[in-house]
């Protein structure tokens, strides 16, 4: 603070400069990313810069059920007390019931396995998806595509801790029980299955022996039949470049399924709270919630470039008086408006029964 008794020096004013703020229909713009305020680019905005730049190639694409693209897996681990976990979305309900697998290690039977979480939870799946559906089989060859697939798309050294913890998701994956729920066409169909059938989950005993995976796991009939109906394609670069959140890996799914299906001329509106109750796990307060799910749509917007949604404008809170009272009203928290997009991935590049 200046001193009392000295008289400061005028300086020159300069004007200020308000920042523009991103209004409706220019949600979050591809140069927020490109140049950052940092001098640094951090690893994760240099893979979206990249992903941003890459025109659409012929890669297979992966593949999310449309399920798991409308409704999620735990974003962190719910812990082994959590046994069960149940997410709805509209017409479409996802019930996931951890397992059990028979113990290594003799006399001690089976032994509770806890649920998939995270964004390698998410990732694996649609490695599986992809290479079920390429076989056009439930049996899938996985030892050499999925250590390609931790190098490439989790960006990983597919050795160690890393493959651990790949193996570590994919056990939950193979132990669970899943329950998927679609209302179509007014028809309600439930499908009771787990997604592997049998895979050997249990870890070499010494940290520095090689983590090995099974030659071939098995899809069970049930999911790899609603898979071949319901798959989502999406693009493997896009999956690489957000691998690292399992909330921008929904939020993607999720626009992937979503944006070609709204009508032309006629855009969806969803409110906050209807996203605070899709991927707002874990955040109780819906302005927290909006701060961290704007970053991920950020992230998402950057890749996927084709996707049209529209932020509410911000209204201003009203002012008012009762009785000599000042009040304040603050405005609905609004949402998002989506217009008809293209999907990531413009066509299946498979021949899906």
């Amino acid at each position: 603070m200046p001193s009392l008794h000295l008289k400061p020096k005028k300086k020159s004013v300069k004007p200020v400069v308000k920042k523009a703020i991103p209004t409706s229909g220019d949600l979050f713009a591809l140069s927020e990313i490109e140049k950052p305020k940092f001098k640094r680019v951090t690893p994760i905005q240099a893979r979206l810069i990249e992903a941003a730049a890459a025109e659409a190639g012929d890669e297979t694409p992966l593949y999310l059920h449309t399920v798991f693209c409308q409704t999620v897996l735990p974003y962190r681990d719910p812990g082994d007390e959590v046994r069960e976990w149940e997410r709805q979305n509209g017409n479409v309900c996802l019930e996931v019931v951890a397992g059990k697998a028979m113990s290594p290690n003799a006399g001690e039977g089976f032994v509770k396995v806890g649920l998939p979480f995270g964004s390698k939870a998410r990732t694996v799946l649609m490695h599986i998806n992809q290479r079920a559906l390429i076989a056009k089989s439930p049996a899938v060859e996985m030892e050499d595509s999925l250590t390609r697939f931790v190098r490439h798309v989790l960006h990983l050294d597919p050795k160690g801790r890393n493959m651990r913890m790949v193996k570590e998701q994919l056990a939950r994956l193979s132990a669970s029980s899943i329950r998927l729920g679609i209302v179509q066409d007014g028809h309600a169909l439930t499908i009771n299955s787990q997604i592997v059938t049998a895979f050997d989950i249990w870890f070499p005993k010494n940290e520095n022996q090689r983590v090995l995976w099974p030659s071939v796991i098995r899809l069970s009939s049930e999911y790899f039949e609603s898979l071949q109906s319901h798959a989502v394609p999406l693009d493997e670069a896009h999956i690489a470049a957000l691998s690292h959140s399992a909330m921008a890996l929904d939020v993607y799914a999720w626009l992937a399924q979503r944006l070609h299906r709204v009508p032309q001329g006629k855009p969806a509106h969803v409110s906050w709270g209807a996203l605070h109750a899709q991927f707002g796990q874990g955040w109780d307060r819906i302005d927290n919630f909006r701060r961290v799910f704007r970053v991920a749509l950020r992230e998402v917007l950057t890749v996927y470039k084709t996707a049209r949604i529209e932020e509410d404008a911000r209204q201003k809170p009203t002012r008012y008086s009762v009785g000599g009272q000042q009040i304040v009203r603050e405005p609905a928290l609004g949402g998002l408006t989506l217009h008809n997009s293209p999907p990531p991935v413009a066509r299946r590049l498979l021949p899906l029964a």
